[in-house]
């Protein structure tokens, strides 16, 4: 009676362990497959958030001898971003004049070549103040040469001066003498904040 107890249990014994390792490679297997990595899909480039695209400004406005032109000021933030338009000025071209340096009142000769007396009237004639700083920010260039500086002490103290804080509707004409590398091109005022722009405006001045 005994030996066949023992013949019953042996057999009973090997199934359950048998039984148990299925249980336990199927378990295994689901948590690997739970573990791989997801299969890659595939991004249609429609579905990715635009990119922002920073506003375009219109074309700094060029003046000639005689025209008036408007143009946007703007400011920045204190931390130099965020450009915002907060006025709007006027130029005039009042008289663009090459002068020697006997004409301006001085010994020394034009660095680059040539004085231009160039005579501007500025008007604020938006809705709030607006500061314009002339110097160092007129460059002159023509189809040969690249953009120079043409800012010169020469002149100063001779009649308004331009560079000052407009207030609404009020104006200055004066003049700035500015040493060119010859006669005719472009001087452009660069004094702006706009980070997409080049100049606030552009004086196209005569040939001769």
């Amino acid at each position: 009676m005994r030996a066949y107890i023992r013949r019953a249990v042996v057999p009973a014994v090997v199934l359950s362990a048998l039984l148990l390792t299925g249980c336990s490679s199927e378990n295994a297997g689901e948590g690997a497959s739970k573990n791989e990595p997801a299969s890659k899909v595939p991004i249609d480039p429609a579905d990715l958030p635009a990119e922002k695209e920073s506003p375009s400004s219109a074309p700094a406005p060029v003046v000639g001898v005689g025209e008036t032109k408007t143009w946007d000021y703007g400011e920045t933030d204190e931390y130099g971003e965020n450009y915002a338009v907060t006025s709007k000025m006027s130029v005039t071209v009042v008289s663009a004049k090459y002068v020697t340096a006997e004409e301006v009142g001085t010994s020394n000769e034009a660095d680059h070549g040539q004085y231009v007396e160039l005579t501007l009237t500025l008007k604020n004639v938006g809705d709030a103040p607006a500061e314009i700083m002339t110097y160092g920010m007129m460059e002159w260039e023509n189809e040969q040469t690249a953009a120079q500086d043409a800012t010169t002490l020469e002149g100063v103290g001779e009649g308004p001066e331009l560079d000052t804080k407009y207030k609404p509707g009020q104006a200055v004409t004066g003049k700035l003498i500015l040493d060119v590398a010859a006669k005719g091109g472009t001087v452009s005022y660069v004094g702006t904040d706009d980070p997409n722009a080049e100049a606030a405006f552009v004086v196209k001045l005569p040939s001769s």
